[in-house]
C-alpha cells in the first residue's frame, strides 16, 4: 500500500507571510478549476500554496517559483535540528520560556553558530524564531549577533516529509515565469506578492509601489487566485488604473473571501483572497 503523504496546513519552517489562515478557502477555490489545469505559483514563498494545490489536486501540474530558495532550508532541516538540539543543551532547564538568555549563555550559542557556519548551511530565519523576541528576524550571523536572546527554543524537531513532492520547482523573476506560461492552456496563476505597507525585509527583492501595481497586469484575461490586504494603498492603486487604461477592471466577476486578523487589541487588518475562473476567450460580454 502506498504511504499517504502528510498534508501541511502551514509551512514546516518559519516564513513571513504564509497563507495558513486562508488554507480552507483556498482548498475550496482549487476545486473550481479543470482537471487539466496548470497552477503556476508566481510568488512561491514558503511553497504552502503549491503544496496544498498538489495535495488537493494531485492530477494537476503545479509550478512553484522558489525565488527565496526555501527548498534549501527544507533540505537542511537535519542540520537545523541538530544545531537546535545543541542550543537546547546550552540553555538547559533553568530558563523559563520567553525569559531572556543570560549573556554568558548567549556568547556560547553565538560561538556554536559561528562554528556551524564555517562547516556549512545555517538557517538564520529558523534560528531567529527560537532565539529572538517575537517578530524579530536575522538573516546572517552579523544580524543575529546584534540581538539579545530570549528562550523560545523549539523543543521538538522540524519535519517536512513529502512537503514538495510532485511539485515542479523553478527560480525566476515572476515576469519571466508569467511570460512562459501566459498562453498555456488552462493555466491558473497563484498570485501572492509582498503586501504594500508591510515589512518586506526578508524577501530577496526590493518592492516599490510600481512593482506591486505591475502585478495586476498579470491578472488581465487569466484565471487566478490573488491575495492582498486592506492595508494596500488604494489611492495610488486607483491612480495607476487610470494611467494604464485597463480594458476592464481585472477584479470584475471575482469571488472575494476575507479573513480579519488582529495585530493587538486596538489594531487589525483584513486579508483578502480573490478567485476568478475563466480563460481569456471566456470573458463575459455585456
Amino acid at each position: 500500500m502506498k504511504k499517504q503523504q502528510p498534508v501541511y496546513n502551514s509551512a514546516p519552517l518559519p516564513f513571513q507571510g504564509q497563507k495558513r489562515r486562508f488554507i480552507d478557502e483556498f482548498r475550496k477555490a482549487l476545486s473550481q478549476f479543470p482537471d487539466a489545469a496548470v497552477f503556476v505559483d508566481l510568488f512561491g514563498g514558503s511553497g504552502l500554496l503549491s503544496h496544498v494545490a498538489k495535495q488537493e489536486r494531485p492530477e494537476v501540474r503545479v509550478v512553484y517559483n522558489d525565488f527565496d530558495d526555501f527548498h534549501l532550508r527544507l533540505e537542511n532541516i537535519p542540520k537545523t535540528n541538530a544545531l537546535l538540539a545543541k542550543i537546547r543543551n546550552i540553555v538547559g532547564g533553568g530558563i523559563s520560556k520567553g525569559e531572556r538568555i543570560p549573556e554568558e549563555l548567549r556568547a556560547c550559542i553565538l560561538d556554536l553558530i559561528r562554528k556551524e557556519e564555517q562547516t556549512g548551511f545555517v538557517d538564520y530565519i529558523t534560528l531567529s524564531s527560537s532565539l529572538l523576541f517575537s517578530g524579530r528576524r536575522a538573516t546572517s550571523f552579523e544580524e543575529l549577533a546584534k540581538e539579545s536572546f530570549n528562550n523560545n527554543v523549539k523543543q521538538t524537531d522540524y519535519l517536512a516529509d513529502g512537503y514538495l513532492d510532485g511539485v515542479e520547482i523553478v527560480k525566476a523573476d515572476y515576469r519571466e515565469l508569467f511570460m512562459q506560461y501566459k498562453d498555456a492552456e488552462n493555466v491558473v496563476f497563484l498570485v501572492d506578492p509582498p503586501y504594500l505597507s508591510t515589512d518586506t525585509t526578508f524577501y530577496k527583492c526590493y518592492w516599490k509601489l510600481a512593482d506591486y501595481l505591475d502585478v495586476l497586469k498579470v491578472l488581465e484575461g487569466h484565471a487566478y487566485i490573488y491575495f492582498t490586504s486592506n492595508k494596500s494603498q488604494i489611492i495610488e492603486l486607483i491612480d495607476w488604473f487610470c494611467r494604464t487604461q485597463f480594458d476592464a477592471n481585472p477584479f470584475a466577476g471575482t469571488q472575494r473571501h476575507e479573513i480579519k486578523s488582529s495585530i493587538n487589541h486596538q489594531a487589525g487588518y483584513t486579508d483578502i483572497m480573490m478567485v476568478k475562473n475563466y480563460a481569456r476567450s471566456e470573458v463575459p460580454t455585456d
